[in-house]
């Protein structure tokens, strides 16, 4: 009775896309018991036997595995939840399919697992010819399948369901008069737990009427499956934001809450350690600052305790073996940790093999990397191409071309190299320009915002604007500084990841800092143009200007202002930098794909000048 009443908070591995490998498993279980979460739910859209072949059971090798990472899980007081989703295909009336379905999870039962879900999400509501003579509906279908499932397993403390409809989006008509949701409220045993998402698939925020109106219809809490940092459904979108938009108050009208996290396993650390920090708020009826969640607060509690993280030098997946010195959490984790003794839950044993660097403009990258004498010479090649003139690098701002030479440019950097520590304010960089899906952080707002501004009084600097008012000038062109600044701190934070020691993070998040990079360094290209190019519209000669009819009439910000589901725009910040640029229909200029081996080369994107011409 008591396993029933603890609040289910932690994670699911629900997302479409590769799974994660066991060792990345093992990592996240560390990080759960360390921050003390509870459960994780096992259901990767991808793993074959979850989803598409569900009638096949476990290999001896995979068998192995399973009962291993169930082992773990438990060992570290975690409840290890086995998620079935055979809605595509199972036939409901079918004893032969009931049958399978009862082998599969009793072969996992015997591996030890003692919870379980069946998830009938993202399936067509049509039935077959059998199961429409057999059953008087779609929802009771699949409600005696449950209940039958539940009995035979016998009846497990933590059993869940997913419903066809499992958002108030997709309810028909609505959730208080779906009849679907009320046959799943009426039929459905009452120990068995109801999935949820929200008001839609990745609900900006839960409301206290909400879910008072679905516990209402369901009769019964449900459980949250929160796909608020879920990223598989926009391969240039990354979430590495806070867990917000929850108040820590709704934890009495539910059964529990597991995040759906981003794909890619080391952008989680910030979004688990947040949930955590909401999930130790207000446990206790002490009523003081340190009680409540406050997004920002746990952002930067999260934040401290990753920058030792990045900067460990771990392998890419994780493989090499790490001392764990987390056995063990003390009943003081019950509040916000005191960062002093909350070390980088790992430490590696061993140097990392460095990564080969070549230029973006050779023909094709290296088969394999490197090693010995020709790395080493490689490496020379590198530095020597580095300091010729005629190859240009962002990163360095000296010599760097200027739109009509007039906007005034802050000192260079210089190319960066060799293994190198992520500076506090470069990680918020990172975190402000991958936030939330329908929020953008600090620098993405202010980046966005400096470019419509710019865009939008650039008549202030053009080429016929002798009546402009100097204070108006020196204020574009300071903004103009200002926006140039950032674009080249987008380019630094891509050349520090790319040399940080922790390589697991930076195959994770290249790919994404790759994209804004060079989205980035187009933008301020753009912006050198506009200063002293463009014509006035008043302009007889308004050529110049003309390039606006290619630019996008619509920004992501005014999309999201009517509250879709965040996969209407695609491309979060980067897209939105494209839609205010003059591309027209060439956005495909935009998706080079990272190169094969990570590379702190620079492409150098400049306005075009007359003499090149020729």
């Amino acid at each position: 009775m008591e396993e029933k009443k603890q609040f289910l908070c932690g994670v699911v591995e629900g997302f479409y896309g590769r799974p994660w490998s066991m060792e990345q498993r093992k990592v996240l279980f560390q990080w759960m018991q360390l921050w003390g979460l509870n459960t994780y739910l096992y259901g990767p859209k991808d793993d074959l036997k979850h989803r598409l072949l569900w009638r096949e059971v476990y290999s001896p090798e995979e068998e192995a595995q399973l009962r291993t990472l169930i082992v773990e899980a438990q060992s570290r007081g975690l409840r290890f939840v086995y998620a079935v989703s055979p809605g595509q295909d199972i036939v409901f009336s079918s004893s032969c399919d009931l049958t399978l379905l009862k082998r599969k999870l009793k072969q996992v039962s015997d591996l030890g697992c003692q919870a379980f879900a069946i998830l009938f999400d993202d399936i067509d509501h049509s039935m077959c010819q059998a199961d429409t003579e057999a059953f008087t509906s779609f929802a009771r279908a699949q409600v005696t399948l449950t209940n039958e499932i539940y009995h035979f397993l016998g009846e497990p403390p933590v059993f869940l369901f997913c419903p066809t409809e499992y958002c108030g989006s997709l309810c028909s008509p609505s959730v208080s008069k779906s009849p679907y949701l009320q046959t799943v409220g009426e039929d459905l045993l009452p120990n068995i737990t109801v999935i949820w998402t929200g008001s839609k698939v990745i609900s900006r925020q839960l409301s206290l009427d909400c879910l008072a109106e679905l516990e209402s219809v369901l009769q019964r809490p449900p459980l949250i499956w929160d796909n608020l940092h879920a990223n598989d459904y926009d391969t240039r979108r990354l979430f590495l934001g806070p867990f917000k938009g929850r108040d820590p108050q709704l934890r009495s009208h539910l059964r529990g809450l597991l995040l759906n996290p981003n794909c890619e396993f080391e952008a989680n650390y910030i979004p688990l350690h947040t949930l955590a920090s909401w999930y130790r708020a207000e446990k206790d009826d002490i009523k003081d600052e340190e009680r409540e969640y406050c997004p920002e607060r746990a952002l930067t509690a999260a934040l401290h305790d990753w920058m030792e993280e990045l900067n460990q030098p771990l392998q890419a997946g994780r493989q090499s073996t790490r001392a764990d010195h987390r056995a063990s959490v003390s009943s003081s984790r019950s509040k916000t940790p005191d960062r002093s003794d909350c070390p980088s839950t790992f430490r590696a044993t061993h140097a990392v093999a460095k990564l080969p660097v070549f230029p973006l403009n050779s023909s094709s990258p290296p088969s394999s990397p490197p090693t010995g004498k020709a790395e080493r010479e490689g490496q020379e090649a590198e530095k020597k191409r580095s300091h010729q003139p005629s190859q240009q690098v962002p990163g360095s701002r000296s010599g760097a071309p200027v739109g009509g030479g007039r906007v005034q440019r802050a000192q260079g950097r210089g190319l960066c190299g060799g293994k190198g520590l992520l500076s506090e304010a470069q990680v918020r960089l990172l975190v402000g320009l991958h936030y939330l899906p329908h929020e953008h952080g600090p620098s993405a707002q202010k980046l966005l915002q400096d470019l419509t501004w710019l865009k939008s009084n650039c008549h202030l600097v053009g080429a016929n604007s002798k009546k402009a008012q100097p204070q108006k000038v020196d204020e574009w062109r300071g903004r103009a500084s200002s926006f140039l600044s950032l674009c080249e701190d987008i380019a630094q934070l891509h050349c520090s990841v790319v040399g940080g020691a922790n390589r697991a993070v930076l195959y994770d998040l290249y790919p994404y800092v790759w994209d804004l990079r060079n989205t980035a360094l187009v933008a301020k290209a753009f912006i050198c143009w506009l200063d002293g190019r463009v014509l006035s519209d008043s302009s007889s000669l308004a050529t110049w200007r003309n390039c606006f009819h290619w630019c996008g009439k619509t920004t992501g910000a005014d999309l999201l202002g009517v509250d879709p589901e965040p996969w209407v725009f695609k491309g979060g910040v980067s897209g939105e930098v494209q839609m205010l640029l003059p591309i027209g229909s060439s956005s495909e200029l935009f998706t080079h794909p990272p190169p094969l081996f990570p590379t702190s080369r620079l492409y150098n994107i400049r306005p075009y000048h007359s003499k090149d011409k020729v």
